[in-house]
């Protein structure tokens, strides 16, 4: 049942209270965004004592002697922990576990609508890495899979990296993987439309976070020809002395070009732009890329390259906003993933399996190929189908599926 939509501003029956105008945001979340249901009816003595004791207690009994009943018998095999400490929230940074949670319910209620899977959200009260493993680990029994959430780096790549070595679920941080997945099907649509490949081209990223660093590391596995990574201080370069474990081993992987400067320098000549940092980049250095150039622009709500200012250079342009076409969206990965996953109870989610989803996303496509179409609409009905196929696929295919 629909919940009564009143004043959000002023609920509090103060008399004399100046009345404020409806928002339809605050109207939306009152209540919040989600609620648990009953999958079996409880309609007398006999549903009780089948649902509850006594009869709970020969299940319980069994998955005790067999542990692995417990995928078979309860909700496990289905449901994802999403989890945060609430330290890189969207757009708007460090705002604490509980500001977190309107973001964490939306995220549940997406994997429901897109992708079948039930999930939970679970705000932490805790910033410390190992507190955060720790806790992880403690609720591990009760989920399927996680799926990390608005963790700051560089302590998101630490906390993932732990937890896939001490669980046996698919652990997934979806900043870093979830748009690396969606950024290499648009960016092989991309490729495809103006007759090259990925190993053709040379790519610049504005931003080394979580979803900088996870991106770059993703594109060069695909096959991309050279990428640049830069943040704040400019390109990620070995002869930079101020990096990070994180940004070194970036230094490592990226750059065959050996350049070094700043980001504008990077985009002379370059084929591909991915933003993923925020700030404005030039228009000058936007007009020094390449002919046939793709502008990834990111960044919410403001691109780093606006789409008009884009599309005067660039051949394919998309963003993250869904006011323009091409928008970069997780929503088009992760439903499907641990869709996938879950499905086979695949034990983790492997590359093989993300460039699976990738290229699952990139088909949808198909015969709509056009500037304005190199990725799905989130709402398209096929996408996350074809990608839960792919993906259990893969998982198959790579040892890791249980079933």
């Amino acid at each position: 049942m629909a919940a009564e939509i009143v004043n959000p501003r002023n609920d509090s029956g103060t008399e004399g209270a100046q009345e404020e105008p409806f928002d339809a945001v605050f109207a939306l979340h009152r209540g919040g965004k989600m609620a648990v249901q009953a999958t079996v009816p409880l309609r007398d003595k006999d549903d009780l004592s089948l649902a509850y004791t006594p009869g709970v207690a020969k299940v319980c009994t069994a998955i005790a002697e067999q542990p692995e009943l417990v995928n078979d018998y309860t909700w496990k095999s289905n449901v994802v922990a999403v989890v945060t400490d609430g330290t890189a929230v969207l757009g708007l940074g460090d705002i604490g576990p509980e500001a977190s949670l309107p973001v964490m319910e939306g995220k549940a209620i997406l994997f429901k609508q897109f992708g079948g899977v039930d999930a939970v959200p679970i705000a932490l009260a805790t910033t410390d890495t190992d507190e955060i493993i720790e806790t992880v680990v403690r609720l591990a029994p009760s989920f399927g899979g996680v799926n990390l959430e608005d963790i700051s780096a560089p302590r998101c790549f630490e906390i993932e990296r732990k937890l896939q070595e001490r669980l046996d679920i698919p652990v997934f941080h979806d900043d870093q993987h979830g748009t690396a997945i969606v950024t290499l099907a648009a960016l092989r649509n991309a490729a495809k439309l103006t007759g090259r490949t990925l190993g053709d081209l040379r790519g610049v990223i504005s931003g080394a976070g979580a979803a900088g660093v996870a991106i770059a590391k993703f594109l060069l596995e695909a096959g991309l020809g050279d990428v640049a990574v830069a943040d704040r201080k400019g390109i990620v370069s070995r002869d930079r002395e101020d990096l990070t474990d994180v940004k070194r081993e970036i230094a490592e992987l990226t750059n065959k070009a050996g350049l070094s400067g700043s980001l504008e320098t990077a985009l002379a000549g370059a084929d591909v732009f991915i933003g993923v940092s925020g700030g404005t980049v030039p228009e000058e250095a936007v007009a020094s890329m390449a002919p046939n150039a793709f502008v990834f622009a990111m960044a919410n709500p403001n691109p780093e390259v606006h789409p008009d200012v884009a599309h005067k250079y660039a051949a394919v342009v998309a963003t993250g906003r869904s006011d323009y076409p091409n928008q970069i969206n997780n929503v088009l990965a992760f439903p499907g993933i641990f869709a996938g996953a879950l499905q086979v109870r695949a034990s983790r989610i492997t590359e093989g399996m993300k460039i699976a989803a990738a290229n699952a996303i990139a088909d949808v496509v198909g015969d709509q190929l056009a500037a304005d179409c190199v990725i799905p609409s989130p709402f398209d009905e096929r996408v996350a189908p074809a990608v839960a196929t792919a993906v259990a696929a893969a998982a198959r295919a790579e040892g890791v599926a249980r079933r």
